[in-house]
């Protein structure tokens, strides 16, 4: 960026101590590598490269609608391989569950979604006497950091090991919202519980307050397999009560003999 800079009469730089000072370099954020090794990673196994699908994609394809992806290679260890775009979840029968819109995930991500779907969600749906449509989605991969904050630690999100699920769509339209408090405790509280089950993590409401109007689920490894659930299946908020109203005093009786001031008593 060039800087121009003006003289004074005097040969000296003109207001110079008023110069406001220049802004910082923006950070990179990812250069270019000048090969494929540099951008696959040191743990890239060239060896593990295929073409078959993989036994996770084979299981996967049996109970679910997918798009197999290409591998995808980003900074900081983003990306990675056997992804898939998840579109539906089939039902017995002919039926299905469709997401919208359709997270990229890593087959054992997407995997255990479909199977959550599948397996516990819509069953417990149709015990409250409602039917699933489809699955709505918020978030899934993105190469970030953890809450989008910057210089964090990267997220499960930009592994593809991570979705946000916001809302479920029913047969009539109608659509129920986990962050919701008008949907039955009962309900929320058992959906809670199979995501616990299947996920390493669990984050809603009451977590951090990144996830108040959102479920975070991920499948991140941690030391001994310890699992995060923090969603807090909270209460619809109290009714107002009512206010008394308090009637007005009566009118004061006049006093005989009170001084007359414009007609009135005083």
């Amino acid at each position: 960026m060039a800087i121009l800079v003006l003289a004074g009469l005097n040969g000296g730089v003109a207001g110079a101590e008023h110069m406001p000072p220049l802004p910082r370099p923006r950070p990179v954020i990812w250069l270019e590598p000048r090969s494929f090794a540099e951008a696959a990673g040191p743990n890239f196994k060239s060896a593990a490269v295929t073409s078959a699908p993989s036994d996770c994609r084979l299981r996967l394809e049996q109970i679910a609608v997918v798009e197999p992806m290409p591998r995808l290679i980003g900074p900081g260890g983003c990306g990675g391989g056997d992804m898939v775009e998840l579109g539906a979840v089939r039902l017995p029968g002919d039926s299905s569950i469709a997401f919208r819109p359709a997270p990229l995930l890593r087959c054992a991500m997407a995997e255990t979604l479909a199977t959550w779907i599948r397996e516990d969600v819509a069953p417990r749906m149709v015990e409250a006497g409602v039917s699933l449509s489809r699955v709505e989605t918020y978030d899934d991969f993105e190469c970030r950091g953890r809450n989008r904050v910057n210089d964090a630690k990267l997220s499960e999100h930009g592994k593809g090991n991570a979705v946000d699920v916001r809302a479920f769509t029913l047969a009539d339209s109608r659509v129920l919202a986990f962050t919701d408090t008008a949907v039955p405790r009962a309900l929320r509280e058992s959906i809670r519980e199979s995501a616990c089950a299947r996920f390493a993590t669990v984050l809603g409401p009451g977590s951090d307050g990144y996830h108040e109007a959102h479920i975070h689920l991920d499948l991140a490894e941690r030391h001994n397999g310890f699992h995060v659930c923090q969603w807090e299946v909270r209460e619809p908020p109290p009714l107002a009560e009512s206010v008394e109203i308090v009637p007005l005093p009566p009118p004061r009786p006049a006093i005989a003999g009170a001084p007359i001031k414009d007609g009135r008593k005083l």
